[in-house]
């Protein structure tokens, strides 16, 4: 039987741990990790039910290939590739299946929470302030569902999850001058989708 996990223990001992065969260990490290990964698939796919189970899945290859993991990335950037490559090629073969998923009106408090944190000073708003704020960042996040699935994963990941460009780069496996270059295309994206929001 394994002992408990110490929660402060970082990523790197806990890997090890794991490929020791430590349950407990990857417990922790699902527990770390599983609000991020639902937050972000969320946010790229759209939909409630889509991202509980591409999360799922996400740890489940996790589990699955700790053994191979080597550590030249950081565990983080590592899972979060996983969730990002499973959720690009769910969009992808949805897109070719003609299905949509885009459930903007019906996103969770928290999205529309920590957007309107990005968009608003929280000092004592009144009552017209936060309908105003909530109908706002429905249509950015709208906006956002509405970039094609390479542009909407680096907004994500930069603008909401708070990445840097090199996080960004290994995270998609990319160049970071590509990651540049998709991030600027988004933003422009979405300028013209909000310009009447920003005015």
């Amino acid at each position: 039987m394994t002992e408990a996990v110490n929660i402060n223990i970082d990523d790197r001992e806990l890997v090890k741990r794991c490929q020791r065969g430590d349950s407990r260990a990857m417990e922790t490290l699902i527990v770390r990790y599983q609000n991020r990964i639902y937050n972000v698939i969320l946010k790229m796919c759209g939909n409630v039910d889509d991202a509980a189970e591409l999360s799922q899945d996400a740890f489940v290859k996790a589990i699955e290939n700790i053994y191979n993991f080597e550590g030249r990335s950081s565990f983080y950037t590592w899972l979060f590739r996983i969730a990002v490559n499973l959720t690009l090629n769910f969009c992808k073969r949805n897109v070719k299946l003609g299905i949509t998923s885009i459930e903007a009106d019906n996103c969770n408090e928290q999205t529309r929470t920590s957007l309107k944190e990005v968009l608003t000073n929280n000092d004592a708003p009144n009552p017209a302030a936060v309908t105003e704020n909530r109908e706002i960042c429905d249509l950015i996040i709208k906006a956002i569902m509405n970039l094609d699935d390479d542009q909407r994963a680096v907004v994500v990941l930069r603008d909401i999850e708070g990445m840097n460009y090199s996080q960004i780069a290994d995270v998609l496996d990319i160049e970071l001058g590509t990651v540049k270059s998709r991030l600027s295309r988004a933003r422009g994206n979405l300028r013209e989708s909000l310009e009447v929001v920003i005015k």
